[in-house]
């Protein structure tokens, strides 16, 4: 394997070059779970990997419940599909709330007290209700449950990791919460062996080429359980060895020998970047601190033939968008022409106008 061929493998399996589903909740289910802390972004996550989507039909499909936003991996907001919502979070759970402890300590968050909140959650849901973060607080805070500092993203995380809530419609352009067993009723139980399998297989058929350190970093498993997961589907992956890392492909994966030049822009904290623990086969080093800030923040960035080659921001006017692009260096392949093929899906996923601006 080249190494200049892995980020490109990787934009066929992340279904970017070309996508073969027609639906939200297909292409989440593909990727396994897609990072979506970033709610307008994520949209564009999903979108930029489906046919003919548009921001209001992936809108659409989470009010309906179709793909659904919950802290399920690391932890962090991911959009996962609801058929994988309840063996994830039997799979993941116990290992984030353990992650969580120490900070539970420092804000002085006990298991009585969220026993009791998530009574007063699923108390204020229970009629099926789907509520805003501030009308839930409302609820806790008459319960003398305190709410100050970050603790109100600690009761509600923990909701969601004892499967109390998920995300519900958005109501007047705000996220709300719903009971997760109202939302999705729960029909079957995995193993913890058949999870760890189901998950590494979706990871590793999605995101291949990628190693078993991509494959823990993404997950948030533990050393032991991903080397577990890995070994129990390797029979259906080849591996390839570059450098000091193998990486995994499925059996059947080819990279097409006619290769036409993709410039893409990707949202923030796409999982084209942020779901690979090494980075390098899409981000050069020198670039890294550009498009990665050094609290974490992954901006939206612009590829080309799947490597990183600049930054972009947009400002939302009434009428029309406008998109600026910073590049970190000259290319032949950065033509007007290019640029406004490139924005095309963006400005069709948007249903507006979009005026480019290159810097």
């Amino acid at each position: 394997m080249k190494p200049e061929n892995i980020s490109k493998q990787r934009l066929i399996s992340q279904q970017i070059n070309a996508s073969k589903f027609h639906d939200a909740k297909q292409t989440v289910s593909w990727m396994g779970a897609i990072q979506a802390q970033d709610f307008n972004m994520a949209k564009w996550a999903v979108g930029l990997r489906l046919s003919n989507s548009t921001d209001k039909s992936i809108e659409a499909a989470f009010d309906r419940g179709e793909i659904i936003r919950i802290h399920i991996l690391r932890p962090t907001w991911h959009f996962v599909s609801p058929d994988d919502i309840h063996w994830m979070l039997d799979l993941t759970a116990k290992q984030i709330k353990t992650s969580m402890k120490s900070r539970d300590k420092e804000l002085e968050l006990t298991e009585k007290i969220y026993n009791k909140s998530n009574s007063v959650i699923e108390k204020a849901l229970r009629d099926g209700d789907h509520l805003s973060r501030e009308e839930l607080v409302t609820e806790l805070n008459s319960a003398k449950i305190q709410t100050y500092n970050n603790r109100t993203s600690h009761l509600m995380v923990r909701a969601e990791l004892d499967g109390i809530v998920c995300s519900g419609k958005l109501k007047n352009n705000k996220q709300t919460y719903t009971l997760l067993m109202n939302r999705v009723p729960k029909v079957r139980h995995f193993t913890r062996d058949e999870a760890l399998a189901k998950l590494a297989e979706r990871y590793f058929t999605s995101h291949c080429p990628a190693t078993i350190q991509d494959f823990t970093w993404w997950s948030g498993l533990s050393a032991g359980d991903a080397r577990q997961a890995l070994e129990n589907i390797k029979s259906k992956f080849i591996s390839e060895i570059f450098g000091k890392y193998t990486y995994w492909l499925t059996n059947s994966f080819s990279v097409p020998k006619a290769w036409m030049d993709l410039i893409t822009f990707l949202p923030a904290y796409d999982e084209f970047i942020i779901s690979y623990k090494d980075r390098s086969a899409s981000l050069m080093n020198e670039d890294f601190i550009k498009a990665v800030s050094s609290n974490g923040i992954f901006r939206p960035v612009i590829l080309i033939n799947g490597m990183v080659a600049g930054l972009w921001k947009r400002t939302i006017k009434k009428e029309k968008i406008i998109l600026e692009t910073d590049f970190f260096k000259s290319s032949e392949k950065i033509t007007k022409n290019s640029l406004d093929k490139a924005i095309l899906p963006y400005s069709k996923f948007l249903n507006k106008k979009l005026d480019l601006i290159q810097h």
